[in-house]
């Protein structure tokens, strides 16, 4: 990954100012303080970093021991936890295959707190067989109670190849439901407003002044260059991702081949991508946008095709900035997919 960093150094331009930086999954709370330390000096080294900059490390709640968090604290610049806490409650962390256990939860986030850590963000999930209505708002009270200002909650998704997957169809396990999904997710927008936490993006939660800057940044397209087997980039115009093997990835690296394949964007694959990433925000679908961006053209279809969704009252425009009501959030999805333009 240092040897990328070189052969990939020329990404952006010598003005541009690195905002954030994100030690993401896979599993980044397994690397030591020298290993974090060197990563981000040699960051450091090839680009301009803000002096203000997010650095956020992603960590499981079991790597977070007391010791651990006292060395980050003392020996790094890392200033933001994004924990994959998923639940409070023992029998989902079960269900899911998680490796730590609820009281570990809680535990860590107790440490981080206690050691001076205060920008930390949390993950939950909802949906799954496990948890009733009420186990899903006690998680959500855990939450306001230990006074996160960030939480990340997603509908449980099954993933295949997972030996989730493979428990629900030998039915060791039971399969998740839309119902309970659309039921609980009701729940978080009522709780979530009762505490005062925006809903900036569709599965992302913060008090005032604790906006995740690396995710809002995806949201609103600003480049990004990602560094390790299977990460992903882009620079405006074109996207790259990296093999996902690592043994090919290395082998690459080392001879000093990039690993990563990449796809020219169209102006109306980028008008999707805009779509996409911005109808999920607060922030949401700007028609003058697409106007000065893409043209009249792309403008016209776009006003054609959200009128029937504004009529069902799941999309709202306030001065031009077209935004889901909270019905909307549930179609998500199939609203991008109506408004994309779908090229021959």
């Amino acid at each position: 990954m240092h040897q990328e960093l070189e052969m990939r150094k020329s990404f952006f331009s010598s003005e541009t100012i690195i905002e954030s930086i994100y030690f993401g999954g896979g599993t980044p709370s397994l690397l030591t303080i020298d290993e974090i330390n060197g990563f981000i000096q040699h960051i450091q080294q090839l680009f301009s970093v803000g002096t203000q900059a997010e650095i956020t490390l992603e960590a499981n709640p079991d790597d977070l021991t007391k010791e651990y968090l006292i060395q980050i604290k003392e020996q790094t610049i890392i200033n933001r936890f994004s924990i994959g806490v998923q639940s409070f409650h023992e029998e989902d962390l079960q269900y899911m295959n998680r490796a730590h256990h609820a009281s570990e939860a809680l535990q860590c986030i107790q440490f981080a707190k206690q050691i001076g850590f205060h920008n930390l963000s949390i993950d939950l999930i909802y949906g799954t067989p496990t948890m009733n209505d009420e186990q899903w708002r006690q998680n959500l009270h855990t939450a306001f109670a230990l006074d996160i200002p960030h939480i990340s909650c997603y509908a449980l998704t099954v993933e295949g190849k997972t030996a989730l997957e493979s428990e629900i169809k030998k039915h060791k396990k039971t399969a998740p439901t839309d119902e309970r999904m659309v039921q609980q997710f009701s729940i978080l927008l009522e709780e979530m407003q009762k505490h005062q936490y925006l809903q900036y993006e569709i599965s992302n939660f913060c008090k005032e002044g604790f906006f995740a800057f690396h995710n809002t940044n995806y949201w609103k397209g600003i480049p990004y260059l990602g560094i390790g087997p299977s990460a992903h980039s882009y620079d405006g115009k074109n996207r790259y991702w990296n093999i996902a093997n690592n043994t090919i990835y290395t082998q690459k690296i080392i001879a000093k081949e990039f690993s990563f394949e990449t796809e020219n964007l169209s102006k109306t694959n980028r008008y999707n991508e805009y779509i996409m990433t911005a109808i999920r925000t607060m922030y949401g679908v700007n028609s003058e946008k697409i106007k000065n961006d893409f043209g009249e053209e792309y403008l016209q279809h776009f006003m054609l095709e959200v009128s029937p969704f504004m009529d069902n009252k799941w999309i709202k425009n306030l001065n031009n900035i077209y935004t889901l009501t909270n019905v909307g959030k549930l179609f998500c999805d199939y609203i991008s997919e109506n408004l994309f333009i779908i090229e021959d």
